[in-house]
């Protein structure tokens, strides 16, 4: 009796008692009893960005923000738009299924059938499977967004394995698509421009334009004078020559030093690759200003800052662009 009581008590306080001993089979014994698999990081919603929102105060201000937002331009003044833009535009589908349809031939323009790259003017009937479409032309401005990209973040629309891309992060946009003014590598933080107009993020990041681009780079261990003024002149990779426009000394403590570079050009990886022709190894890099465009000082990682009107038709008067973000006709 007393041996089966024990037994009992045992079985009470060690519920495995009776249960395999060996450490493997206890892991495929829970795992048998239900225990939850292991979570897939890939499956879990990304989470969107926040927002700054600044405040202007100016009167005058906001009236022109105002005015700008419910300026409209005549479709005569806006010029030809390739025939998949335009019916992505007009809300018909994606940019990618419109271009499908084209090169199916399901779309005419006054009564041709058309083929991608073929351009649609203000006036032109255009039919899908035969149904007349009423295109949406481009008659107001652009919308362009600052976003303070995060190391570990992904400048591309998809990714394979499943990591956070800058596109999941950001707002949604109708009958458009935003574009991204140049990339960031997987750990460079800091400066992203997204704009809606293709005319701009050519005029952006074309190196015919040479519009500066200003990074802040901390590596370990410093440049000697000779190599400064190497790279300031003009070093070979294997792509070719490349060159700060700036480079200052911004100090720093023990291993780590921070320079203020400029360059004019957006090649790949092209900023760390000219620290590493000296073996130097660029341990954080970050973009704080594109062009006229700087990051703002209180805008924080992972956040971003939608420019209002005022300030859009700023930046396309710089770019030399008209109102849509198009290039002027002439």
């Amino acid at each position: 009796m007393r041996s089966h009581g024990f037994g009992s008590i045992d079985k009470q306080r060690h519920p495995g008692a009776g249960q395999p001993q060996d450490a493997e089979a206890r892991r495929e014994a829970r795992k048998a009893a239900g225990r939850k698999p292991p979570v897939n990081i890939a499956e879990l919603p990304v989470e969107p960005a926040k927002k700054l929102r600044m405040r202007h105060g100016s009167e005058k201000h906001e009236r022109q923000a105002l005015e700008l937002r419910e300026k409209r331009v005549e479709a005569r003044h806006i010029g030809e738009l390739r025939i998949q833009k335009a019916l992505a535009l007009s809300g018909v589908g994606s940019r990618r299924d419109c271009d499908e349809w084209v090169s199916a031939g399901r779309v005419s323009i006054n009564g041709e059938i058309v083929q991608p790259g073929a351009r649609v003017a203000p006036g032109d009937r255009v039919l899908f499977d035969g149904k007349p479409i009423l295109i949406k032309w481009p008659d107001r401005l652009p919308r362009i967004v600052l976003y303070h990209k995060q190391e570990g973040e992904l400048v591309s629309r998809d990714d394979p394995a499943g990591r956070t891309t800058v596109f999941e992060r950001l707002p949604k946009v109708q009958s458009s698509a935003w574009i991204a003014v140049g990339r960031l590598d997987f750990n460079t933080s800091g400066l992203l421009i997204f704009t809606t107009s293709g005319d701009l993020a050519n005029r952006l990041m074309h190196p015919r334009f040479e519009v500066q681009r200003e990074y802040a780079v901390r590596i370990l261990g410093q440049l000697s004078d000779e190599q400064k003024k190497e790279l300031v002149t003009g070093i070979e990779l294997e792509d070719g020559t490349a060159r700060f426009e700036v480079l200052e000394d911004q100090g720093g403590e023990g291993m780590n030093h921070w320079y203020r570079v400029i360059l004019k050009e957006g090649r790949n990886r092209e900023v760390r690759r000219m620290f590493e022709h000296y073996e130097l190894t660029v341990s954080r890099l970050m973009r704080v200003r594109f062009g006229m465009l700087t990051l703002p000082s209180r805008l924080k990682r992972g956040q971003y800052y939608e420019l209002d009107e005022p300030e859009v038709l700023a930046v396309l008067k710089w770019a030399g662009l008209s109102l849509t973000g198009r290039v002027p006709t002439r």
